[in-house]
């Protein structure tokens, strides 16, 4: 009993610091910075997958949308997600499930806002096909993501180090392609940006960011 408890505190300990974590480091100005520029593009009925804490919903143009719904599994999340719900005037709800099977009607969605979640969920390809479906079909996805450099030698190093990187970062991966998964699950890119954030290594640094359509 003893020594399976003691086990245990560690990983009680990492489920409660995590996401407080993740709201820390999603929240620095860089980042920040980058969520001001894609997010107020966004319009209509919003779906926001991977809402977190609610650190896009400062950055939403309240006069172009009607409502956001935030979709995020029950990680520990959630709860930041409400008290920023009550705080801000952008008409907002919660929905708290995958986003790789969302409870939402099809063509429901003007538009998809997806910000540094897609390097984390774990059927991303699934998530991105239940976006192509809530999506109406002259809707848009708007993305800023973190992933695969287009320097070959900087993506050999991604590849090396997601695995690690995965077990300390909350199953956040260095590697994934943010262009081709779109492509992939029926988007079409109307812009895409690549570009170095500036963190001292391209690693970590490699940004996406753009909209895209429904093929």
């Amino acid at each position: 009993m003893t020594e399976s408890c003691a086990t245990c505190r560690p990983e009680r300990s990492k489920a409660r610091l995590m996401p407080f974590g993740v709201h820390v480091v999603c929240g620095l100005p860089v980042v920040t910075r980058q969520r001001q520029k894609i997010v107020p593009m966004a319009f209509g009925d919003v779906v926001e997958i991977g809402f977190g804490s609610g650190l896009n919903l400062p950055h939403y143009d309240s006069s172009n949308v009607r409502h956001v719904i935030g979709v995020n599994p029950d990680d520990g999340l959630p709860q930041l997600g409400r008290r920023a719900i009550d705080r801000h005037e952008v008409s907002a709800e919660l929905l708290v499930e995958s986003a790789e099977a969302m409870s939402l009607p099809s063509q429901n969605a003007d538009s998809v806002v997806v910000t540094y979640s897609l390097c984390s969920i774990p059927d991303v390809e699934a998530a991105l096909g239940e976006a192509r479906r809530i999506l109406k079909p002259h809707g848009r996805l708007f993305f800023c993501e973190h992933g695969r450099s287009p320097s070959a030698h900087v993506a050999k190093w991604q590849d090396r180090l997601t695995p690690p990187w995965r077990a300390v970062a909350a199953g956040c991966h260095l590697n994934r392609d943010t262009g081709a998964l779109l492509r992939d699950a029926g988007f079409a890119l109307e812009q895409h940006d690549v570009f170095d954030l500036g963190l001292g290594t391209r690693i970590l640094g490699t940004h996406h960011m753009g909209v895209a359509t429904v093929r």
